[in-house]
């Protein structure tokens, strides 16, 4: 169908009228999500304004000075019913139509609003609507499709499947906080894809249904040069880019062009710290005043492997039947972890030293294997410990346990600081372990603390081969003035 539109104002013509309430959806795919590397537990949202909408074959400016104006193909849903606490099994009913959005957005303007977007997606024209609405009776939300073309290329397809919440739920849990009127727009968020866009672009956006041909035609916007804006900075936030938000526009580092920077465990570093005891990391971490840097009450699967990594962390919170319930099922903190760990980085779990229920078992021992991970340390149980040792993944655990995940844990969240074997661990932490335990090595020094280690290895080699020979300890270890340079001599120094 197309409108039953009420008013002369072109902007609406593709809708019941103009609306009360835009509401976005901020992360709602799985193929953004992992784009994003964050999955959200519950769906959040902000609001636009509705002098934002544009129709069909406008155009958006983009200000001069500014260089992050960004597009996101969307499926919007139109409310047809008004409803206030609608159930999740009646919410569909409420929905009269389904047509295509563009949720353009002004990254140069985000950071200041903390995810309001107030500033950076409500300017006028920028949620581009239309051009036709379809009739959500004659829908099915589990089979919709949202595509994007740039320029004619094809830069996103997104199908409802890949939701991670349905489209249902967003009118359900919406309706739980305010009523939602006729004419109302839910913008359901975008799939992986969205990018920058520059003066001369044309972007178009498409929903339509395959499986019937029902669509909501093609949604055209093309970019303009806009002119300056004299934004005062005595009255508020001031046009802005660094890198994060040049990441986040253009999808990814590198699509922004921006080199990455250079990894702290360099291949270099990382074979120096194969050679390496932890004894002699600890040793020397010691002389610098870090005492707290061991990962205790952990033991190696494979004593005869080192472990050498940057560390990756997850959180388990202790067990509560009903936060298992909400966080323990579908696509949980765990298994998001597991598949996220990449190559040469170290799963570190906090299980608070619980060893009453498995924390892992083979199946999730296999995925970081495939992944590449350097290693997993576990500060609870480990179930499967035959099979997860055969996988051939270096593993440290407090040790086995033959029950579920559930029984003391509930996965919580990842990629944050957490204490594991009574020690901090954070993201990028230098992990290395062998048979003496493991050791967490701040990036900054970890190329101090691995030479001057590996030069105190070569030194109490030295020292063991005299005592070898007879010499008494004494003035010895360590070494006196005299003994100091007998070895500088030999040595060269």
């Amino acid at each position: 169908m197309n409108t039953e539109n009420h008013t002369a104002d072109p902007r609406f013509t593709a809708l019941p009228g103009r609306p009360g309430k835009i509401i976005a959806v901020h992360l709602s795919y799985e193929s953004r999500a992992a784009q994003r590397g964050r999955r959200p537990a519950q769906p959040s949202y902000f609001f636009k304004a509705s002098s934002s909408v544009a129709a069909s074959g406008g155009t958006i400016e983009r200000p001069a000075g500014t260089e992050l104006l960004a597009f996101e193909g969307e499926i919007a849903l139109v409310i047809g019913t008004p409803g206030r606490h609608i159930p999740l099994d009646r919410a569909w009913e409420h929905v009269g139509w389904v047509t295509a959005a563009n949720d353009l957005g002004l990254y140069d303007l985000r950071a200041n609003d903390k995810g309001s977007n107030v500033r950076s997606k409500g300017g006028d024209g920028y949620t581009p609507l239309g051009p036709h609405l379809m009739d959500a009776r004659e829908l099915d939300p589990t089979a919709l499709r949202v595509r994007t073309w740039v320029n004619d290329e094809l830069v996103q397809d997104g199908e409802t499947p890949d939701l991670i919440f349905p489209l249902a739920q967003f009118v359900a849990d919406l309706s739980q906080h305010f009523t939602l009127e006729r004419g109302d727009v839910i913008l359901t968020g975008t799939p992986a894809g969205s990018s920058v866009i520059v003066p001369g672009d044309v972007v178009v956006v498409e929903v339509d249904a395959p499986a019937t041909g029902q669509t909501s035609g093609r949604l055209v916007t093309t970019v303009v040069d806009g002119p300056e804006i004299a934004y005062d900075a005595a009255v508020g936030s001031l046009p802005a880019v660094d890198d994060t938000q040049r990441t986040e526009a253009w999808g990814s580092a590198a699509a922004a062009g921006l080199t990455p920077a250079a990894p702290v465990l360099t291949a270099e570093l990382r074979a120096l710290l194969h050679e390496t005891p932890v004894a002699g990391l600890s040793q020397q971490l010691r002389k610098r005043g870090l005492n707290n840097v061991t990962i205790d009450g952990v033991r190696p699967l494979h004593p005869d492997t080192k472990l050498v990594g940057t560390a990756k962390t997850l959180r388990f919170v202790p067990g509560r039947e009903d936060l298992f319930v909400s966080h323990g099922g579908g696509y949980n903190a765990q298994k998001r972890a597991f598949d996220a760990v990449g190559e040469g980085e170290v799963l570190v779990i906090e299980a608070r030293g619980e060893t009453g229920s498995g924390t892992l078992g083979d199946v999730l021992a296999i995925r970081a294997h495939a992944r590449g991970a350097a290693g997993i340390i576990t500060d609870g149980g480990v179930r499967d410990a035959d099979a997860v040792t055969a996988v051939g993944i270096p593993v440290y655990t407090s040790g086995a346990h033959p029950a579920v995940l559930g029984r003391k844990h509930v996965p919580w969240d990842v990629d944050l600081t957490i204490a594991c074997g009574g020690t901090t661990v954070q993201p990028g932490d230098i992990i290395v372990g062998d048979a003496d335990g493991v050791i967490v090595i701040p990036p900054h020094l970890a190329a101090e603390v691995a030479e001057a280690a590996a030069a105190q290895e070569v030194e109490d080699a030295w020292i063991a081969a005299r005592v070898a020979e007879g010499h008494p300890v004494d003035g010895l270890f360590p070494m006196n003035a005299q003994w100091r340079a007998r070895y500088d001599a030999e040595r060269g120094a």
